[in-house]
């Protein structure tokens, strides 16, 4: 991959900051800017990228050409940050942003503000039924996105590409739908994923049905649209690669890297999985990757604990889940007159954190693995959102990792786990990154 335009590293490289920041300028220099109004739209602090050193580089890159740049952080529906968590995550001291990025404005993805959206047009049922190859015939979706992107001459998307439960892999046009979006293309996109379902879908290459959906709402903006697209060792700033080009070219190339750097292949089902939750996570909303990275190695009949003590609530942003509790995708669309008017996205991240099953009103809901919460959450919210509640005092995470029938990842959330009878050909040449800090070799052996 290295010594391609536009490409920089490849799988297992590690790349010097110098020679990143060298890239991005000259990357940047390249793209005609005079005059323009350019929106820059950048991960949450979900998303390990080291964003200080990209954006300074872009920064010099534009070298005062533009006449406006807005940075707009893609929360999605995740909540707001404030001055202070900005700071820290773009790299500039507090109150100080005019001193770091002149003539830079910072704004969260307000998607709780009605008046943040634009319409940009509609995709019809028809043409969803295409290019969900017949998962969804409707509705028609109305494509709303943030006005700063859609009034924009530039929209430069600067963000990570690892395994995602509903597209396959992150990255590229995800930070414009459904990174800065309106909730009708974040629902119909999550609520195909889910028809896939997490386990087939993560970590799926090439273009799946929710990619081939984003794409063409993205697709609809007039803007010219850009990427530098990341793929980081996962909990570090280390960089793999990068890539910049259109959002389309520039996420195939990273995705390709992410695919032999972020799955882990391990040789067998294990019967219980410890899967450690970073702070950086807030609620189980943006934990459950914690399960989604997981899921695929725990055995028939296991069980999977998200180990978090910190966490306190469910969702910060979607109280509305606690009502509707986590289950399979059988349950939803065997009852789907009960739910259709549920939102789709809630639905979706029921089904991803629930996992494999089945449902029929005579057996009711049966699941492939247990789902436990150790976490601050209160027994009766666990268990009231139908998953099994341990008191995280009671998890020793040293001895459990001693336990010959326990399995424990301590920063979950970014890398696939795979068995490696799932490998395709050539797939586990590169063994993966458990957490960026421990040797990969250990962990796989494993």
């Amino acid at each position: 991959m290295a010594g391609h335009d536009g490409v920089l590293g490849g799988p297992g490289e590690h790349l010097d900051p110098e020679v990143v920041r060298r890239f991005v300028v000259q990357q940047v220099r390249e793209v005609d800017l005079d005059g323009a109004r350019v929106c820059l739209v950048v991960p949450d602090a979900t998303r390990t990228c080291p964003l200080p050193l990209l954006l300074r580089a872009v920064h010099e890159g534009f070298g005062g050409r533009p006449r406006r740049v807005d940075v707009v952080i893609a929360l999605g529906t995740h909540q707001g940050m404030d001055e202070a968590h900005l700071a820290r995550h773009l790299g500039y001291e507090e109150g100080r942003l005019e001193a770091t990025y002149p003539g830079w404005s910072v704004v969260n993805h307000a998607s709780w503000d009605p008046e943040t959206f634009t319409s940009l047009g509609t995709i019809p049922g028809t043409r969803l039924a295409e290019l969900t190859g017949g998962l969804l015939t409707g509705p028609d979706v109305d494509v709303r996105i943030n006005r700063l992107v859609a009034d924009a001459d530039v929209a430069l998307v600067v963000g990570p590409v690892f395994p995602h439960e509903v597209v396959g892999f992150s990255g590229g046009n995800k930070y414009f739908f459904p990174g800065v979006s309106g909730q009708e293309v974040i629902d119909v996109s999550h609520w195909v994923g889910a028809l896939i379902t997490s386990a087939a879908m993560i970590g799926s290459r090439g273009v799946t049905p929710v990619r081939a959906l984003i794409d063409e709402a993205a697709s609809m903006l007039a803007c010219r649209r850009l990427a530098l697209c990341l793929v980081v060792a996962s909990g570090t700033d280390v960089l793999h690669a990068a890539a910049f080009g259109t959002p389309e070219e520039a996420w195939a190339q990273c995705a390709e890297v992410s695919a032999q750097t972020h799955v882990t292949y391990l040789d067998r089902p294990w019967r219980r999985v410890l899967s450690v939750i970073p702070e950086k996570y807030e609620d189980i909303w943006t934990a459950a990757k914690g399960f989604y990275k997981l899921e695929p190695v725990v055995a028939d009949g296991g069980e999977l604990v998200l180990y978090a003590p910190h966490i306190t609530q469910v969702s910060v942003m979607h109280p509305h889940i606690t009502e509707i509790g986590y289950h399979n995708r059988d349950y939803f669309t065997g009852q789907w007159d009960r739910f259709r008017d549920q939102p789709w996205g809630d639905l979706a991240h029921s089904t991803h954190l629930r996992g494999q099953g089945t449902w029929d009103p005579e057996n009711g809901e049966r699941n492939r693995v247990t789902v436990t919460l150790a976490t601050g959450i209160p027994r009766e919210v666990v268990e009231g959102v139908n998953l099994r509640y341990l008191d995280p005092a009671t998890v020793d995470v040293e001895a459990w990792a001693q336990d010959p029938d326990t399995f424990v990842e301590p920063h979950a959330g970014e890398v696939l786990y795979r068995l490696r009878e799932e490998a395709p050909p050539g797939g586990a040449e590169f063994p993966g990154e458990a957490d960026g800090r421990q040797p990969s070799e250990e962990r796989a052996a494993q």
